[in-house]
Parts: C-alpha cells; sequence; structure tokens
C-alpha cells in the first residue's frame, strides 16, 4: 500500500537526506563500491556489544554499531529530522492511536531473506518480548498488524508522539525473521544494514570489524569498504590511540582532551546530558528525609554549579537546574537558575524541615565519576547534609535501580525529546522513577504532552516546571560531549546523541 504524496514527498525527502550525507568526504554517489573501495574508517568505542540480537540493542555510545549492521525503520538525520529509511512514508490516524507505516520492496537481509511487512512485524513483536535495555520504547504498542506485503498498522493502546523517534533507535532495528531469536545471532548479526561483521577478524571486548555489505540497497550510506571499532573502556588509552592514529575518532572528556587538541585533532562537541544527582525516593519509602520538600530543595540550593562544572569539566557544558535539554522543547530560560547558589537558604530549609541536626544521603559509586561526587559531597556537608559513597555501580546497575536499591544517585542522562525523557526520568513505568512517585497534577500534564501531537514539547514545559519545582533531581549542568577526530575523516554531531551516527561520517578530501 502506498500513500500517494505523501510517498512522492517522503522519496524526495529521502534523495535530499542522502545527497546531503554524501557531502563534504571522498564518497561517490556510489559510496564505497565507487570510489572509496580503499577507505576504512576505526572509531574507539568505550564498550563492546553484550548481543547483537536487535532486541538487545541500547542507545547512546552503543547504539552505533547496531547501525553497522541494522537499518532502522526512520532515519534520525544530524538536526533531528526524521527521515524515510526502511519505511518509506508513516501517517497516524486522527486519534494518534494508529500509526500506517509505508515499508520498501527492495531490500534483503544479508542473510538472502527479504524484508516485508512480515518481517517488520516480527522484529517488533521480538523487541516487545525480548525484555531488552530498551523495551520501553514500545511498551504504548498493543499489537503489530500486517495490512500488506509493504504496510503495517503499529496500533497503541495510547496516543506516544515519541513512538517516531523509537523508531529510529532501538525499536526501529531490523534483524532477519529467520535469524531473530537464536543463539547465533547472539554474536554474529543479520541485517539489512550497509555492513556485515568479519567475524574472523573481530576479537570479543578487543575489536569488532566489518566491511561493505555489495548487495546493500542504499550505496550513498555506505561512506567505507571497512569499519572497525576498537574497544577502549579506558579513557587514557582512548586518547592514547587517537593521538597515535589507531583510531581516527572517539570520545574524551575536557582535560584529555587538551592532549588531542595538542595532536591538532578535530572537535565535534554538543551538549547531551546532564549530570547530578537523582532523588528517587521522593515518598520517603526508605529515606524519610526525601518526602519532604523543603530537604530536597535544600540539596539544590548547596550547590555551586559554576564553580564545579569550571573545576571538574574545565567549563565544558552549561549549569543548570533542570533536566530537560534545550532542543527538548521542554527547556525554558526561567529554570535555567531556579536554584542558585544559597548555602544559608539551604540550612534555613533543612531547619523549616525540621532536619537542622542533619540529613544523610547514601549513593552508590559511579565509575568515572569519583572527581565529581567528592566535590558534591563536600558541598553538601558545608550546609549539613551527609553524603554517604558505597559500593560502585556495577553491569547490573539497571536492574538495580529498577529494584529500588537506590534511593538517591549522581548519574548523567541523556535529554531526549520531551517524551523520551518523560519515559524515561519521570512517569511511573520510567527506569529512573523506580519508586514510582507520581500525582494526579503531574499525570494530567504527562496526558496533556502525550496527547498533544505537534504542541508537546510546549506542553513539556509544565511538566519540567512540575519537576523543578518539587525537587525531583538537583541537575548541575548540561556537560559538552567531546567528540575528537583527525583530519581523515569529516564528522558531523548528531543532534542529542554523545557520538554521531555512523551515517555521520565520511573520508575527508
Amino acid at each position: 500500500m502506498k500513500f500517494g504524496r505523501q510517498a512522492a514527498a517522503a522519496a524526495l525527502i529521502l534523495s535530499a537526506s542522502l545527497a546531503l550525507t554524501a557531502c563534504g568526504g571522498g564518497a561517490t554517489a556510489g559510496g564505497a563500491a565507487a570510489g572509496t573501495a580503499a577507505t576504512s574508517l576505526t572509531l574507539g568505542t568505550i564498550q563492546d556489544v553484550r548481543s547483537w540480537d536487535p532486541a538487545q540493542a541500547h542507545v547512546g555510545h552503543v547504539l552505533q554499531p547496531y547501525q553497522a549492521v541494522y537499518d532502522t525503520l526512520i532515519l534520525r538525520e544530524p538536526d533531528g529530522k526524521l527521515s524515510p529509511m526502511l519505511a518509506t512514508a508513516w501517517k497516524y490516524n486522527a486519534a494518534s492511536t494508529k500509526l500506517t507505516v509505508d515499508l520498501r520492496t527492495d531490500v534483503t537481509f544479508s542473510d538472502g531473506a527479504k524484508f516485508d511487512a512480515e518481517a517488520a512485524k516480527a522484529n517488533m513483536d521480538h523487541f516487545k518480548k525480548a525484555n531488552g535495555p530498551q523495551m520501553a520504547q514500545l511498551n504504548a504498542v498493543k499489537d503489530v498488524a500486517v495490512v500488506d506485503a509493504d504496510t503495517i498498522d503499529i496500533n497503541l493502546t495510547a496516543p506516544d508522539p515519541a513512538l517516531e523517534y523509537f523508531l529510529s533507535q532501538a525499536a526501529g532495528l531490523m534483524g532477519s525473521p529467520k535469524a531473530l531469536g537464536t543463539d547465533a545471532i547472539k554474536t554474529e548479526p543479520v541485517g539489512s544494514g550497509p555492513y556485515v561483521m568479519d567475524k574472523a577478524a573481530s576479537v570479543k571486548d578487543s575489536q569488532t570489524v566489518f566491511t561493505a555489505r555489495k548487495d546493500y540497497w542504499n550505496k550513498d550510506l555506505q561512506k567505507y569498504s571497512k569499519l572497525t571499532f576498537k574497544i577502549l573502556t579506558d579513557l587514557t588509552a582512548r586518547t592514547n590511540a587517537l593521538v597515535s592514529g589507531q583510531v581516527d575518532a572517539t570520545i574524551l572528556d575536557p582535560k584529555n582532551g587538551k592532549q588531542a587538541e595538542g595532536a591538532k585533532m578535530k572537535l565535534a562537541a554538543n551538549e547531551v546530558d546532564w549530570q547530578g544527582l537523582l532523588l528517587l525516593d521522593r515518598d520517603g519509602a526508605k529515606n524519610p528525609a526525601l518526602q519532604n520538600l523543603k530537604v530536597r530543595q535544600a540539596i539544590n540550593y548547596a550547590f555551586d554549579r559554576k564553580t564545579i562544572l569550571d573545576q571538574v569539566m574545565l567549563g565544558q557544558g552549561t549549569p543548570t537546574s533542570q533536566p530537560f535539554g534545550k532542543a527538548s522543547g521542554a527547556w525554558s530560560e526561567g529554570l535555567e537558575n531556579y536554584y542558585s547558589y544559597d548555602p544559608a537558604k539551604a540550612k534555613q530549609l533543612l531547619k523549616e524541615a525540621g532536619f537542622e541536626s542533619g540529613v544523610t544521603l547514601e549513593i552508590p559509586s559511579v565509575p568515572g565519576f569519583e572527581t565529581q561526587i567528592s566535590v558534591v559531597q563536600q558541598q553538601l556537608a558545608d550546609v549539613g547534609i551527609t553524603l554517604k559513597v558505597g559500593a560502585a555501580l556495577t553491569n547490573t546497575f539497571t536492574s538495580d535501580v529498577a529494584a529500588q536499591k537506590y534511593t538517591t544517585m549522581y548519574f548523567s542522562l541523556f535529554q531526549g525529546e520531551p517524551t523520551v525523557a518523560i519515559n524515561q526520568i519521570i512517569s511511573t513505568k520510567a527506569l529512573y522513577n523506580p519508586f514510582k512517585n507520581a500525582t494526579p497534577e503531574l499525570d494530567a500534564k504527562i496526558e496533556a504532552v502525550r496527547a498533544g501531537g505537534a504542541d508537546a514539547g510546549k506542553l513539556a514545559q509544565e511538566v519540567n516546571k512540575y519537576v523543578v519545582e518539587q525537587a525531583w533531581f538537583a541537575p548541575l549542568f548540561r556537560v559538552n560531549q567531546m567528540y575528537y577526530h583527525n583530519a581523515k575523516v569529516n564528522v558531523t554531531p548528531q543532534i542529542q546523541q554523545a557520538v554521531p551516527s555512523i551515517y555521520n561520517y565520511s573520508p575527508a578530501k
């Protein structure tokens, strides 16, 4: 089934987007197969993929490797615009409870299986059942129905403005239906993407190597003949690898970035995450002090955000009191400095709350954030709040958070589209709202966002205002993601993403 004019318009958008991604590099219109056959790209990454089953895909730093082998239904451009990929067009019904998606008919998976409506349905059904780290992306999906060979209906239990975004992320990755759910796909991906894994050259937790797929349907997205991800968990190792030429690009921090800049590396920076305290136990289930709004507000007034940013992050970022970023639409100028540095006010609020003798917060240690936590600990102590730092987070931290193991934690969180952020940190289904804190007032504001369509961002400003005033969190600053690359490659940053999508790299002329 086709959408007529909408499909034609989508095709034009796709054509324009492909022309854009081909600009600025050595790739010709034929991609790796026409003029760049000898090119290779090596990226330094912070961790290896634990399972190549697309239903186990994560976001942020670890979405990038999946993009090498799996196309998504929708392509997210560097500026956040959503364009066709495996889906050529899509539209909602009047109630925004059904998304009809028209699909390409000329795509196959690397095992020869055909991509069609049945394959798309199989992937989404598998994603919902596989208990992956991003399974909440399809929480609103009731079922997926095959309309005809190239059309599916995604039926929702309630409107979800984030669904199209999710279909450009983990939930939109498409694997071969023959391989889904098998043990084999856990170690060797089978997708329709621009590259295939070179299993013989890949070493677990060391490097993963891909080669350009000869029969890939979209050569303009295939900029290199070889793509390698070197797993470098240590920051110093990533810095040395970049400076010495072992990798072409990687993510660093402000301090190590100085060494990269000294070696003439180029910086592609953008603000993606916010760092600060998550005051999770707002109903006081395990820490009664956190139930008191004045205590939570006192915590916020205790921090000299700019000084912390300057000392710890060398000023690479922006102090803030709000968890929503500027690109989300929910950001508000009036909330940026809502909690100024005012230790006297913090002490007064603790006194009014009946905690003049002090409050104790327990948090886990977070590898890589030891310095931030130490400074936070000192500034809280200055107003009478004791921060006890326990054992470090491990690779089970998401299940530990969900199990209410932590009442408070220092963390860095992605600032996405308004409904994405709500689903991540605010709704009762959000991972980072494990105590399922809610009020009728907040619920009504969230529902307004979900039903708001094009006005979702503006309506989400009310959600943002509510959680800031109620001190659900104690944000400190938005941080610049310091992504460095050498002169051999052109890199376009990806909005709201710490590392670029693989489509954002091209050989430099």
